[in-house]
């Protein structure tokens, strides 16, 4: 059973509008809601995949509510601490007018202009945090082959808190996957993860200005290696993934553009680095697995869901046409 943490979940709702205009009224066309947050749909993933998964988080409020009534209606087994404060909300505003080439997809798969707006997290208070460690976590590490802890911290949840989730992990032979910025994930390295898979971005703000991190995303991988983690696979939108994993340096991108939604797709990839832990799988052949996912994921028009066809496409192509070449030495 492979785990997910959702510390900062959220109840994903788009709004979809004609034309968005600032300083005036809307008519609002449609309205999905969705659980999400970057463990859940990485849970949704794998459920989809057949794979057994338990998402766990916190959940408070009437969102916490509509979220694990989502989870529940989704099939997505789930435990989620209680919390007295309310549960975030991410809303998306799509705008009909501005359809495009260029434009990304909605939850309803047309294309459209979004504008997104983001709810802070609930203040979590210390009891909750680890009433959460004592009765969710640490309970469900016993049935566990992996672990995946993805996303922001909610206020008031500590800052090493990745780092905590690692180390119970560690000691109950559970190797975990962190997929997190800036400083949560920096405090994550000093507990030897076994593998971190931020993007480009995340992972300088990670590793800082003290450690001069490489300018190059092909660099990136083995800096976070250097800086603790076991291993490191970090993503650059199209251009793939690179990895530094078991000594091998490893940078793989898809065989051919898809257009869609990416929002989900680092989700997705995490959801085939988890499994590739879990079964001991060969890094390559766990790159080309999570490059297919990510990429069969943007295909996709919501975020935890992957277009099967092309998944199995893109498997065949990454496994039997191309050859993985090492990354490019840092500088």
């Amino acid at each position: 059973m492979i785990l997910t943490v959702t510390l900062n979940a959220a109840l994903d709702v788009t709004y979809v509008v004609d034309a968005l205009r600032p300083g005036t009224t809307h008519r609002v066309r449609s309205v999905a809601e969705r659980a999400g947050g970057k463990g859940v749909n990485t849970a949704r993933v794998l459920t989809h995949l057949g794979e057994e998964t338990l998402a766990l988080g916190l959940a408070g409020g009437a969102a916490g509510a509509a979220l694990r009534a989502d989870l529940d209606a989704s099939g997505i087994p789930h435990r989620f601490a209680p919390v007295a404060g309310q549960t975030r909300r991410t809303l998306a505003v799509v705008s009909r007018e501005h359809a495009g080439e260029h434009a990304g997809e909605h939850a309803g798969g047309r294309r459209g202009e979004v504008t997104g707006l983001w709810e802070p997290g609930p203040v979590v208070t210390d009891e909750e945090w680890q009433a959460f460690v004592r009765d969710c976590f640490t309970p469900a590490l016993d049935r566990a082959s992996a672990v995946v802890l993805s996303g922001s911290l909610p206020p008031g949840v500590p800052g090493d808190a990745y780092t905590q989730l690692v180390r119970l992990a560690a000691e109950a032979g559970v190797p975990a996957l962190v997929d997190a910025d800036g400083p949560a994930l920096r405090a994550a390295l000093t507990a030897a993860p076994a593998l971190v898979k931020p993007n480009a971005e995340e992972a300088r703000r990670a590793l800082g200005a003290a450690t001069a991190a490489p300018e190059l995303p092909a660099g990136l991988p083995a800096a976070l290696v250097a800086a603790g983690a076991r291993a490191a696979v970090v993503s650059a939108g199209a251009d793939g993934l690179t990895a530094c994993w078991n000594g091998e340096r490893l940078r793989l991108a898809p065989p051919r553009a898809v257009s869609g939604n990416p929002t989900g797709a680092g989700d997705a990839a995490s959801a085939a680095l988890a499994l590739a832990l879990a079964r001991d799988t060969p890094p390559a052949e766990a790159l080309a697995d999570a490059v297919a996912l990510s990429a069969a994921a943007v295909a996709a028009p919501l975020a935890g869901d992957f277009d099967p066809d092309l998944y199995a496409e893109l498997t065949a192509l990454l496994r039997t046409e191309l050859e993985l070449p090492p990354c490019p030495s840092s500088r």
